[in-house]
């Protein structure tokens, strides 16, 4: 299964935001054998903008950032990507491309904390609480067999 993993649950685990990060760890520490992870290209520049307003340290974010990409992998954002996201009636430009590049790369689905933002979306959307139940119904269910 390949997943995009949205802006803001990278950024919940990196910023140890208090009430999220549980989640987004465990999301971040699932098998690559069984869950392949992936951020755009687009959103590793956001994180690093967003973490450094709040860290203020720029060898602390750029190690950070490497850490994360030995356990996500990056997907590129194409011309096309950002023309589809141009061309959307999406409110929010940076979801919009989001949502170009995981469909383009035929993704499962995406993990955010913002649904709402995903509505217009045509591949399944999760929350980490909701993904992280999804995966383990999906393997009792594989283990009552």
């Amino acid at each position: 299964m390949q997943v995009l993993i949205d802006t803001n649950v990278i950024l919940d685990v990196l910023l140890n935001r208090k009430d999220f990060v549980q989640n987004a760890v465990e999301i971040l520490k699932l098998s690559e054998s069984d869950f392949q992870k992936f951020v755009s290209a687009s959103a590793i520049t956001d994180i690093y903008y967003i973490a450094y307003q709040e860290i203020r340290d720029k060898v602390a974010v750029k190690d950070l950032i490497k850490t994360t990409l030995k356990i996500v992998h990056v997907a590129d954002v194409s011309e096309l990507n950002i023309i589809s996201a141009l061309d959307s009636e999406w409110k929010d430009f940076e979801d919009s491309v989001q949502n170009a590049v995981a469909e383009a790369h035929n993704y499962d689905c995406i993990i955010t904390r913002n649904k709402n933002d995903y509505k217009k979306s045509n591949l399944k959307v999760f929350t980490p609480e909701e993904f992280l139940k999804e995966i383990k119904n999906k393997s009792e269910e594989k283990s009552d067999k």
